[in-house]
């Protein structure tokens, strides 16, 4: 599946509730679901700064795509993150480079944050971004 695809997907799935407060459910209901992260991989420099919360990222290699893998000590936080790797694992760096994150916008979620998860969540993707930046660099 593309970014773009995914990204559909996921405004779909937002368009079926009424109010914030299913949103934020489902939200931490996909943080539940998230594949842990190998505890070698919770280390100081996979933790994604500017995050109010504690999040790890890390990225590796499988042919020609990334996978990312996450983890947050904050549930909220970890549903975000899993909200984005859903869009961005499996794919190439030069796809995740391109894209856009209109999807957050169109689903609500920045403007239903506070300001420092806000900020988490720009954090979180400048760091995805940035691994694909590295692979390519390769």
């Amino acid at each position: 599946m593309t970014i773009k695809e995914i990204q559909e997907e996921i405004i779909d799935e937002f368009s079926m509730f009424d109010d914030w407060m299913e949103r934020y459910e489902y939200i931490i209901d996909l943080g539940k679901s998230l594949p842990l992260i190998d505890a070698a991989h919770k280390l100081d420099e996979n933790l994604i700064k500017g995050c109010q919360s504690k999040v790890w990222l890390y990225s590796e290699l499988n042919e020609d795509t990334l996978v990312f893998t996450a983890d947050s000590d904050a549930i909220l936080t970890k549903g975000i993150v899993a909200l984005l790797l859903r869009v961005f694992s499996d794919q190439k760096a030069k796809d995740i480079l391109a894209a856009d994150t209109k999807f957050i916008d169109e689903i609500g979620l920045k403007e239903h944050l506070s300001p420092t998860r806000a900020n988490g969540l720009v954090s979180m993707i400048k760091q995805i971004k940035m691994y694909a930046i590295a692979l390519q660099a390769k």
